[in-house]
């Protein structure tokens, strides 16, 4: 350890750099707040890199009559289109449907319709399933994104890579993200706005007093500094508690339960742009999503997991769950080789008793505790409504901060997504006009991954050697100059498998390569 740094004075602390801590270091920045976040590793490097990656409206919690809370996730969905169409686009999900579809008798949703309607002995039967859809498209504004539909799937290209018994098909709308570009792009625009983004940075200690924090960090490089702050927001996700216990010496007021997610990426099983919501037997569901192209994306399941201290990993029976339930619906079965990748993610569930099982669990809840200098709790959450989320906490802090802005962030966009919802195909277009040595599937690329800021990776190029040391996948060294310099990246895996998903594409050689070629620009 080093000797500490001069002390800094803040507004806002903010400990933890997921989706919830970053979107709300944007939101209070841009409200002209004086912000910190400190995050122990790279940003993004939990929870909020290894979802699902959709926003959604939470269909299935519909079964629980969570209306509020579905009506939320439904607004949500637009308005992020709209902030980030470079990095979240519609996608239609087909639910295949046969008669014989039922809950599990251990689900609490049987459970909650055998009491409402006891008549249908567990099942969901097709005017269930149509009559959940027409409450969907309705209880959210819905301008952008087409409604409900049934597909006839015995002649048709959804129906191809299914087993025959599937003749019938509901087709909806949600959206797909991708999740860390999320959390680097509200860094990025919070620190546009004159938020300090201390990514490997760890918050070693926090001493209250009535008014103000004290906020001891350690960087990487052990230089300690100390930090003065009128609120800390704990925004650590899965280690919310154990921030609250063992660095700030305070009972949480809230218990939470972690919960795993697992996903598997296999290769690509169908040709189709189209997502699979799958049922099964269990009473669970399951996603087959189209994924960088190549591969399809595979989950989830929940299980409960131990520990923070446990690196959460994709179990053999995780895994084997997901191919056996994947493999009831496609036509030709999914088995072990045809698996690429798979990674896994802790949710932090407010676990509220009994009801825990619910989806109101899956909400998050705020807690505030005053007794000195204000700490504000973040407990659960989702990516749907992290936007949400930042203007509720910040509700909630505002009288315990200077005079600020309003809420604001629901017209804005974020960095490179200042473009129509439907202008990525046009952008791509004009990207090749502007550097004709672009192929398609690169141009493509560069606006799925950074909208209008690729023209400012790319400058002045006139030729692909303009863009330095070339990669696979069309990765360049300027591509990874932009990460180290504008995204915080300073690891291939950095790269690779958060700023984008481009591992799942390289050879242990060209990993190697991009690696030695972030060392040299990091020493620059």
């Amino acid at each position: 350890m080093t000797e500490s740094a001069h002390r800094r004075s803040f507004d806002v602390f903010i400990v933890g750099g997921g989706v919830n801590g970053c979107g709300i270091a944007r939101d209070a920045a841009g409200r002209g707040l004086n912000v910190a976040l400190a995050e122990m590793n790279d940003l993004g490097s939990a929870t909020s890199s290894a979802s699902t990656k959709l926003i959604h409206g939470g269909l299935r919690y519909l079964e629980y009559f969570e209306f509020r809370l579905v009506r939320e996730s439904l607004k949500e969905r637009e308005i992020l289109l709209r902030a980030m169409p470079h990095i979240s686009w519609p996608m239609r999900f087909v639910l295949p449907y046969r008669s014989s579809m039922c809950f599990g008798s251990d689900t609490p949703a049987s459970g909650l319709l055998k009491r409402t309607m006891p008549w249908l002995r567990g099942r969901r039967p097709a005017w269930l399933i149509r009559l959940g859809l027409l409450v969907y498209d309705s209880l959210g504004s819905r301008s952008i994104l087409p409604g409900t539909t049934s597909v006839d799937l015995s002649n048709s290209m959804e129906g191809a890579p299914l087993r025959e018994e599937y003749r019938r098909a509901f087709e909806y709308s949600d959206c797909w993200v991708q999740d860390s570009r999320l959390v680097i792009l509200n860094a990025r625009d919070a620190a546009r706005r004159g938020a300090s983004i201390m990514p490997r940075t760890k918050v070693v200690r926090a001493e209250r007093g009535p008014s103000y924090w004290t906020v001891s960090t350690e960087d990487q490089s052990g230089q300690l500094a100390k930090h003065r702050a009128r609120v800390i927001v704990n925004a650590t996700g899965p280690w919310a508690s154990e921030l609250l216990e063992e660095i700030i010496g305070v009972p949480p007021a809230v218990r939470i339960r972690l919960v795993r997610g697992s996903h598997i990426v296999t290769r690509r099983l169908y040709d189709h742009d189209k997502c699979y919501f799958f049922q099964g037997d269990d009473g669970r569901i399951i996603f087959a999503i189209p994924f960088e192209d190549d591969f399809t994306l595979i989950g989830t399941t929940d299980h409960d997991h131990p520990s923070v201290c446990e690196r959460p990993e994709c179990s053999p029976q995780e895994r084997d769950y997901l191919l056996a339930c994947a493999s009831k619906y496609f036509r030709r079965p999914v088995d072990r080789g045809d698996i690429v990748w798979s990674y896994a993610g802790v949710r932090p569930l407010s676990d509220i008793g009994a009801a825990a099982a619910t989806a109101a669990s899956r909400d998050y809840v705020l807690d505030i505790d005053l007794a000195g200098a204000p700490i504000l709790n973040i407990f659960g959450g989702k990516i749907t409504t992290y936007r949400k989320l930042a203007e509720a906490a910040l509700h909630k802090l505002a009288d315990h901060l200077p005079p600020s802005g309003c809420a604001w962030t629901s017209t804005a966009p974020l960095p490179g997504g200042d473009f129509p919802v439907d202008g990525a195909a046009d952008l791509a277009a004009s990207l090749r006009a502007a550097y004709p040595f672009l192929s398609a599937s690169w141009a493509a690329r560069l606006v799925r991954t950074y909208g209008t800021d690729a023209r400012m990776i790319l400058g002045d190029a006139v030729a692909c050697d303009d863009l330095g040391e070339q990669f696979s996948a069309t990765i360049t060294e300027r591509e990874l100059e932009w990460a180290v310099r504008n995204e915080w990246a300073q690891t291939a895996e950095d790269f690779l498998w958060r700023r984008t998903k481009l591992g799942l594409k390289l050879s242990e050689h060209e990993v190697d390569r991009v690696a030695a070629c972030m060392r040299r620009l990091q020493s620059r």
